[in-house]
């Protein structure tokens, strides 16, 4: 029997990993609730469910791991809804859970550093969701859990290129202001190097190790095109979402050594200069 991962919300994160598990045999089970997703990951190798819509059951039974990607709702995590109780009967062969967090659960810092003892003061509704979802998620009996504290995603298709192409980018500035970010690839290391040392009730923050300004990034991707780079826009007048604007309430610097430490990962992507260098050789 394959090691086998049910994917819970089969997303861009998900993705990144199982292309790396189904090159060693693994199978992988996947969940969308989008009908027109179904033939994608089918596509990759996934064995594609629709949640809600068809029943789990043949793949919690083959699941020897899982792993957490949908975000909560408004009422709280759809999966620990439909199947705290009964999670262990459910999933009797499960050697290692994971729960793709955010780093939003530590707060604003004003731009100081945290790591994972850090308390948790979230001050956006994302963060407090997710905050409660940990809590609710680490009282499940019996499941060999492994939460991960996400910073700021990017990778393949979600660089700031097209933007600053376009002419449509813009370098938001506020005083002090500083993100973590991680590239989707390095998140994907973690998570494998974590499936391979299990240790039930770890934390990881996923980050890499150049917290910077998001106005910078935005200036080395024009650099790199060659272009000027976009204008400076203050952020008190800046005319952003709420969504948007939501993300410059805290400022903080993510502390990444425990997953050097404890999991052995060494970053292919330590900072965003690397990362975006390579998503322009590779994309153009």
């Amino acid at each position: 029997m394959p090691n086998t991962l049910l994917s819970f919300g089969h997303g861009y994160t998900a993705r990144a990993l199982s292309r790396r598990l189904i090159s060693k045999d693994w199978a992988i089970f996947g969940t969308t609730r989008k009908q027109e997703k179904l033939s994608d990951l089918d596509s990759e190798g996934i064995i594609p469910l629709l949640w809600p819509g068809q029943g789990l059951d043949r793949a919690f039974e083959r699941a020897t791991h899982l792993l957490v990607s949908a975000g909560p709702g408004a009422e709280g995590d759809p999966m620990l809804r439909e199947f705290k109780r009964e999670m262990a009967a459910l999933a009797p062969k499960l050697k290692w859970a994971g729960y793709l967090s955010t780093t939003g659960v530590y707060g604003d810092h004003l731009g100081g550093w945290v790591d994972e003892d850090t308390p948790l003061t979230p001050s956006t509704e994302r963060g407090v969701a997710r905050m409660k979802a940990e809590t609710e998620w680490r009282s499940v009996a019996g499941l060999p859990l492994h939460i991960f504290r996400l910073a700021g995603i990017y990778g393949p298709g979600r660089g700031p290129f097209e933007k600053v192409r376009k002419g449509t980018a813009r370098r938001i500035v506020k005083p002090g202001q500083v993100f973590s970010r991680i590239h989707v690839e390095d998140i994907a290391s973690v998570l494998e190097a974590s499936i391979a040392n299990p240790d039930p009730g770890a934390i990881y923050n996923v980050c890499d190790d150049d917290p910077a300004p998001p106005q910078d990034v935005i200036a080395y991707a024009a650099e790199l095109l060659e272009l000027p780079p976009p204008p400076e826009v203050d952020f008190d007048s800046a005319r952003m979402s709420a969504m948007a604007r939501s993300f410059y309430a805290e400022s903080k610097r993510v502390d990444n050594t425990r997953i050097k430490n404890d999991l052995g990962v060494k970053l292919a992507y330590p900072n965003y200069r690397v990362g975006l260098r390579s998503l322009l050789a590779c994309t153009g």
